[in-house]
């Protein structure tokens, strides 16, 4: 189906007129069962709309404003604005993003970014650390805590894990001296299991770094890892879908599981459904941010 930018924006509204006549009495459900001690804020990874977002150029169909508007539509705490669907790095662009998210009571959970630190010292990897660094700075303007950095690319094992560890020592010095967290990834190459990260994040040894735990990447046995890490997650990523324990193939995730893990972790962050479904995200993603709240707050 195609949603025109009317349709999109009007899903959002109409969603905010329900919740506007029942959200008391569900807020007051919510409030009653929810543990005091694992809040946990249910927000929405701008991935999840990615084919309406633009990108690299292109105009999308929506913005990352509009995505402001989605959000509160459907009552959430938060969003996750990935950064190749900013339309713009100027200032202006980002105060407004900022403003728009703020006036409907949105915070923005964490800041994805792309980048590459298996690189040697030299002008690509200070390319590297630039964006870090460049990002690091539209994140305090935008005032979002953490960033979400990845590892880098194949090469060699070895020799790429001690380029990473000193690419993230200086991308860590960097953010923490602007008060903003870096949190790595499990993502593929280097970081697929909780092993892994426990490894990166000791070698890098940095108070300001930490894990953005995203449940569908594990390469198997996810909850084992997830179990394993949650104690370092600073923001979590929710997908519809984890390997299965031998790692063979993928299955239906088990939210309450999940919910589970990040409660005895004493996880009280912000949890981003990142949906990549093959359904249209307008009608798919509603319901399951339905069952993420219901899940968290049990």
């Amino acid at each position: 189906m195609h949603w025109s930018r009317r349709q999109v924006l009007g899903s959002g509204l109409a969603a905010a007129a329900v919740w506007a006549r029942s959200g008391k009495a569900h807020a007051g459900e919510e409030a009653a069962v929810r543990p005091s001690g694992s809040k946990i804020g249910l927000s929405l990874a701008a991935y999840s709309f990615r084919d309406y977002l633009p990108q690299g150029g292109k105009p999308g169909r929506i913005a990352l404003h509009d995505l402001c508007d989605l959000a509160a539509g459907w009552n959430l705490d938060a969003i996750e604005p990935t950064s190749y669907y900013f339309s713009s790095e100027d200032a202006a662009y980002i105060h407004s993003l900022k403003a728009k998210a703020f006036r409907l009571g949105l915070d923005i959970s964490g800041m994805p970014i792309r980048n590459n630190f298996c690189l040697p010292a030299g002008e690509q990897r200070d390319a590297e650390l630039q964006h870090v660094r460049t990002w690091v700075d539209h994140a305090v303007e935008l005032g979002v805590p953490c960033i979400r950095i990845f590892a880098g690319q194949k090469n060699d094992p070895e020799k790429d894990f001690a380029w990473m560890v000193e690419g993230m020592k200086a991308g860590c010095d960097y953010a923490g001296s602007r008060g903003v967290f870096l949190g790595i990834e499990n993502h593929g190459y280097l970081t697929d299991s909780a092993e892994a990260l426990l490894r990166i994040v000791d070698a890098v040894g940095h108070e300001w770094l930490g894990v953005n735990l995203d449940t569908g990447n594990f390469r198997d046995r996810p909850y084992d890892n997830m179990a394993a890490v949650a104690h370092l997650a600073l923001t979590v990523q929710i997908k519809i879908q984890v390997r299965t324990a031998d790692g063979a193939d993928v299955e239906d995730a088990d939210f309450e599981r999940i919910a589970g893990i990040l409660r005895n972790a004493n996880y009280r962050g912000y949890a981003a459904l990142e949906y990549e479904g093959k359904e249209d995200p307008m009608t798919a993603v509603p319901p399951l941010l339905e069952t993420l709240r219901r899940t968290l707050n049990a």
